[in-house]
């Protein structure tokens, strides 16, 4: 269904903001908050005439987005540490977490106490910190540093899209 397809917004600057559905994008035509930058090849029949559906808009007013730290999780673990061990250095799909101080002695579930671990050497660390398993960690963990297109790393980018996105070619 046309109305429901991805709409890329841009920042005044021209900045890639978010992705949001052909019915908000129209909206935010309709109240003169955005311009058409790129038509998409679709319309929609209104009363009186056709209304092309864009696939590329640009807000009129600049909006500041403050940068978020990134949540959290296994997956994004295992992306930040390439899905290698960082105990013995095997690279891996079949990983776990572990806790670099563990949790048994009050070791938080925070990014820089957090690292990707394959099964043998979790299970030789168990319950232990690397020094007192004689076990060294391959790289200091960290968060990741905000990055204001993350929301596009993992998403269906369109072939119009890409002229606003420079990080990508």
């Amino acid at each position: 269904m046309s109305i429901n397809n991805p709409v890329l917004v841009l920042n005044q600057n021209y900045q890639p903001l978010n992705v949001c559905n052909a019915r908000r994008a129209i909206v935010l035509l309709g109240r003169g908050k955005a311009e058409t930058l790129i038509d998409g090849e679709e319309h929609i029949a209104t009363v009186s005439r056709r209304v092309p559906i864009p696939s590329v808009i640009r807000l009129i007013y600049m909006v500041k987005r403050p940068l978020v730290r990134r949540r959290l999780s296994r997956r994004a673990v295992f992306y930040r540490d390439g899905f290698r061990c960082q105990y013995c250095g095997m690279k891996s799909k079949n990983l776990t977490l572990d806790h670099i101080v563990p949790r048994s002695r009050k070791g938080a579930h925070v990014w820089e106490n957090v690292v990707s671990a394959c099964t043998p050497c979790n299970h030789r660390k168990a319950g232990f910190t690397p020094r007192e398993a004689n076990m060294r960690l391959l790289t200091t963990p960290a968060a990741p540093r905000p990055n204001p297109y993350y929301i596009f790393h993992h998403r269906q980018i369109e072939d119009e899209w890409r002229q606003f996105m420079p990080w990508m070619e």
